[in-house]
């Protein structure tokens, strides 16, 4: 059997490496127990969105949750695993959800130090025609010794103590940050594990590429206004910016961090305080863009800088590569003196 072909009898798995991280940082285990059972959720969940047309999980389930989006049956289901799997790691205390409208406490005889704010199925408006969809999370620590509530979960992102997310694209991967630089697993469906397949991941200073749903452009602010026809119309007669908008957020930023560019979901005039949220979107996402060495904004602040006020908050947000992400700011800044 040809060396290429040969069957990798040391394979570096997800739940390995990050055995491995916590040996190193002298940790308890018990992230390493949290993370493992997102794992398991994000497999299950997987499995469930490859299968959703024939377990006929498709369709409405018939409500709507608290941030307007009607549910869908795969949403329901995802948010079921998720939770249940991080109440069975006796590792967590507070979970935030993108579908439950308040924080949700953990049992005491289930609890452990850790606070998950999480979307379980993000781009689920996308299930029914196929587009990659995912699951974002981000883990705190609890910093009191008080009874867990819901203002624990209050923590503006520079207190991440990890954050990742799922994509269930053409493969199923899972982008992991522990704070020490960013790491991508694929999903090996033949022997179940997510398997480390590009280490220490960085985004390109500057890329070639814009991401925005330009449908919104007639309540588009001057600055954005002015952002985009610099991508479009280059001054300097450079080559325009290519656009690419898939519409789900996991989507859209891991092609980002990928190939580059800037993904923008700015505030306009019908959503003058932005649309995507900051616990469980916005923080995640813009700590895994620092940790590959690019930059997330809201234009006037850092998005990890921000202090949340409330569980579902939303904030303009604005990623990607470094350059980009500046040039932007700049032009920000000269509209909002």
């Amino acid at each position: 059997m040809s060396e290429k072909g040969a069957f990798d009898t040391n394979v570096l798995t997800l739940t390995r490496f990050v055995l491995e991280e916590g040996r190193r940082a002298q940790g308890t285990g018990e992230l390493t127990n949290l993370l493992s059972s997102i794992c398991t959720a994000v497999k299950a969940i997987s499995t469930a969105v490859r299968k959703a047309g024939i377990a006929n999980l498709y369709g409405i389930a018939g409500s709507t949750n608290v941030t307007g989006d009607q549910v869908k049956k795969l949403d329901v289901l995802s948010n079921d695993l998720v939770i249940n799997m991080i109440k069975s790691s006796f590792s967590s205390c507070v979970l935030v959800s993108e579908e439950d409208e308040k924080a949700i406490i953990v049992e005491p005889d289930k609890r452990g130090k850790y606070i998950v704010c999480f979307d379980p199925l993000d781009g689920s408006s996308n299930i029914d025609c196929l587009v990659s969809i995912g699951t974002i999370f981000a883990i705190y620590k609890k910093t009191t010794n008080d009874e867990p509530c819901e203002k624990d979960a209050l923590q503006p992102g520079r207190q991440i103590v990890a954050a990742g997310y799922a994509l269930y694209g053409s493969a199923t991967m899972m982008v992991l940050s522990t704070g020490q630089g960013v790491n991508c697993f694929m999903l090996d469906p033949a022997i179940g594990e997510f398997i480390l397949v590009d280490r220490d991941v960085k985004i390109k200073k500057k890329g070639k590429i814009y991401s925005l749903n330009e449908g919104y452009a007639q309540h588009f602010y001057p600055d954005v206004t002015e952002y985009l026809q610099k991508k479009k119309y280059p001054e300097d007669g450079s080559a325009p910016y290519g656009s690419r908008y898939v519409g789900s957020m996991v989507a859209d930023v891991h092609r980002t961090l990928v190939y580059g560019g800037i993904f923008l979901y700015p505030a306009n005039v019908k959503s003058p305080k932005g649309k995507l949220r900051l616990l469980y979107e916005c923080n995640p996402m813009a700590f895994i863009m620092e940790q590959a060495g690019g930059l997330a904004t809201t234009g006037s602040v850092n998005v990890l800088d921000i202090q949340p006020t409330n569980i579902h908050q939303r904030v303009p947000v604005v990623l990607g590569s470094l350059d980009d992400v500046q040039e932007y700011i700049s032009i920000y800044k000269k509209h909002n003196k």
